[in-house]
């Protein structure tokens, strides 16, 4: 069965489960959870329920589709997605995004957890993504490509919207919260980089890394759908002297603590919408 029949079935069998319409989906990052506990429900739908849906394995990970209202606003969210790092290829990891895509969302709403490289980022800080450099070794368009799904040789001189990048700043000093413009780069994983990698990336202009989000931003925008990317710096990696060991749980927790911050950005932002 070819990816677009694919799509077909899988959106088949979630219109047998709901007929909300949302209009944003917003993907969640590592420790970026809780913000799933703030929507009036309309759905939810188990990614093992969905035809030619992976599995999530990362811890924090709910792996469900929710359907319904935050903040007012109809949205979907991927409550958990899914990494090259996991041994999924990368049009299993970027599937999801498909269907959102055939839901008829507006656009995506893309959220992680990240590495600060930016000397002058300290953890707990929000990155609203401008560009991103893809050091991942494989690409979701790879193949033969379907012109249904979108062209062949997608640009990507703007690859994440002026407008809503716009908005979440003026939002961040209207709300008091630390948030920054920067550059996210994406590495394989799944281990953390080492200094030298770091010092790399930095002098490549990546101002946070993480192991995520790029696949997801490329099939979206092969898709024409518009894209805000907000990463939460969870641990500073530059200059080499403050780099500490970093486990999950670190990772983890201080995203939890950040998390209110980031929530109401994205609650704020869709009441605008």
């Amino acid at each position: 069965m070819n990816l677009y029949d694919q799509i077909k079935e899988s959106l088949a069998f979630i219109r047998s489960r709901t007929g909300f319409e949302p209009q944003t989906a917003i993907i969640l990052g590592t420790g970026l959870g809780k913000l799933a506990d703030e929507v009036a429900l309309e759905a939810s739908v188990d990614y093992t329920d969905i035809p030619h849906f992976a599995r999530s394995t990362v811890e924090s990970h709910r792996g469900k589709l929710l359907f319904g209202r935050l903040n007012g606003h109809p949205v979907v969210l991927m409550a958990g997605r899914f990494h090259y790092y996991e041994g999924w290829s990368m049009q299993q990891v970027t599937f999801p995004v498909r269907i959102l895509g055939a839901l008829g969302v507006r656009r995506v709403v893309i959220t992680n957890a990240s590495g600060g490289i930016n000397p002058h980022f300290r953890g707990g800080d929000i990155m609203v993504v401008r560009d991103h450099i893809n050091l991942l070794p494989e690409h979701p368009l790879r193949g033969v490509n379907d012109e249904r799904l979108g062209p062949r040789f997608p640009d990507m001189s703007v690859p994440y919207d002026p407008d809503l990048r716009a908005r979440v700043l003026t939002l961040a000093r209207k709300h008091g919260i630390r948030a920054f413009e920067g550059v996210y780069s994406a590495m394989q994983g799944p281990n953390l980089e080492t200094p030298a990698e770091y010092a790399m990336l930095r002098v490549m202009g990546s101002d946070a890394t993480g192991m995520s989000s790029v696949p997801e931003v490329l099939v979206a925008r092969h898709m024409g759908l518009p894209v805000l990317m907000l990463s939460m710096v969870t641990n500073v990696a530059f200059p080499p002297s403050v780099i500490r060991e970093t486990t999950l749980e670190d990772v983890i927790a201080l995203a939890g603590e950040a998390e209110p911050r980031l929530s109401t950005l994205i609650k704020e932002l869709l009441k605008d919408l």
